[in-house]
């Protein structure tokens, strides 16, 4: 990868920081937050949905945008409107103001995340997408992870400063994009774009689970909807079983936040050069099996953090390989590709944290022993349906049926 890619690479892992931060924050906070509302646990539950649902909406609507006019206005866009839901956050003192602000967060993030993955698309080379997509997803675990740690640490004075600091953030992100990524996208390629651009449709989700790239789409969603039993009540876990207030649950993903970033980031391109992308999605699935096991081992400060640490270790090259895989089998827009796998993966990131809230209160346990299954029955189904391949033309059934 030659040095313009990595700088490239550099500022958009940099947005993806940002905005991933948000959905990270709220880990530590939303407990403290509801209940200075109050609001009941599956409110809570609700509210981290929220902004997942939309945008599984909203993510192939911004696919095809970027396809047609190009990423670098997309990615503006969301960085923008990001900003402005993390101050509007800030500033919520109803119940319904925190909706409406992960909603509009909702609405725009997924306009970058899509968006920042086709980027890597359009200016890498197959042998490089995986490095490429392995630091976006390294991006993204600092901001989902170091995010419940800087919220942790800063709710001590405010709850709401952390979302200050995001739209602050935001802004340096917004301007970093305007003057210093180039546009990858050619003229001559965004006129290939064909079709009205649409919300999610349903018979475009069918479609494009019954290609080639089915199985690789619902194993997003499958392994999506099993690691938000670990996201979206780590903190109500956390306080549950061990008494932990938001300081303590931030330091221990703080810790965690190193492990998931550099193993994304030196281990991913590396995996999966050697092996395949296939067999890094099928050793990443049984780890992360065991790994929701020995999480409920932990019973100590030192333990919890080193399971903490295996676990994620475990999940590292999960969706950065399954990415890549989608990404190389696609033949057509990879705006639109990218823009349907953010969609699966919101799909499970929608049922994820409201499963896990339910079963959370039947008992605190259940949603890492139903983690712990998913992933095994992912798994097996890598096993019998995942294998390296080549380039399918045949996943031209994801186009939209002609009329």
């Amino acid at each position: 990868m030659n040095a313009s890619n990595r700088k490239n690479i550099a500022i958009l892992s940099f947005a993806l920081v940002v905005v991933m931060l948000g959905f990270g924050m709220v880990i530590p906070i939303f407990p403290f937050y509801i209940e200075r509302l109050g609001a009941s646990g599956g409110e809570l539950g609700l509210l981290v949905a929220t902004a997942a649902f939309l945008e599984f909406v909203f993510a192939p609507v911004w696919g095809r945008v970027s396809d047609r006019i190009g990423r670098k206005p997309v990615l503006m866009l969301g960085m923008l409107g990001y900003g402005l839901s993390s101050l509007l956050f800030g500033l919520s003192t109803e119940l319904w103001m925190l909706f409406g602000s992960r909603a509009l967060s909702g609405i725009l993030s997924s306009a970058t995340l899509a968006t920042a993955m086709a980027y890597v698309g359009d200016s890498t080379s197959e042998e490089d997408r995986g490095g490429g997509m392995g630091t976006l997803g390294a991006a993204m675990a600092l901001g989902l992870i170091l995010g419940p740690g800087v919220g942790g640490w800063l709710a001590g004075e405010s709850l709401s400063t952390p979302f200050f600091i995001a739209a602050g953030m935001s802004l340096v992100s917004l301007v970093l994009i305007l003057f210093l990524l180039p546009e990858s996208l050619l003229p001559e390629a965004r006129q290939q774009a064909e079709g009205k651009v649409r919300a999610v449709q349903f018979g475009e989700l069918w479609r494009a689970l019954v290609s080639p790239i089915g199985v690789l789409l619902f194993m997003v969603a499958l392994f999506s909807f099993a690691l938000t039993n670990f996201e979206a009540i780590f903190g109500l876990y956390a306080l549950e079983k061990f008494g932990y207030g938001p300081e303590r649950v931030g330091t221990i993903l703080m810790v965690v936040a190193v492990v998931s970033t550099v193993g994304k980031a030196a281990l991913t391109g590396p995996a999966t050069k050697r092996w395949g992308e296939a067999t890094v999605i099928k050793v990443s699935a049984i780890a992360g099996s065991v790994g929701f096991a020995v999480l409920l081992l932990a019973d100590t400060y030192a333990t919890i953090l080193l399971a903490t640490g295996f676990f994620i270790l475990s999940k590292t090259l999960l969706r950065p390989a399954a990415f890549s895989l989608i990404s190389k089998r696609a033949t057509v827009g990879q705006g639109m590709v990218m823009g349907l796998s953010n969609s699966f993966m919101s799909l499970g990131r929608v049922a994820g944290p409201i499963w896990a809230g339910f079963i959370f209160d039947v008992n605190v346990n259940y949603p890492y022993l139903s983690g712990s299954v998913i992933m095994f029955i992912g798994f097996l189904i890598s096993l019998v349906w995942v294998s390296q391949g080549s380039k399918e033309t045949t996943d031209k059934r994801l186009q939209p049926a002609a009329k």
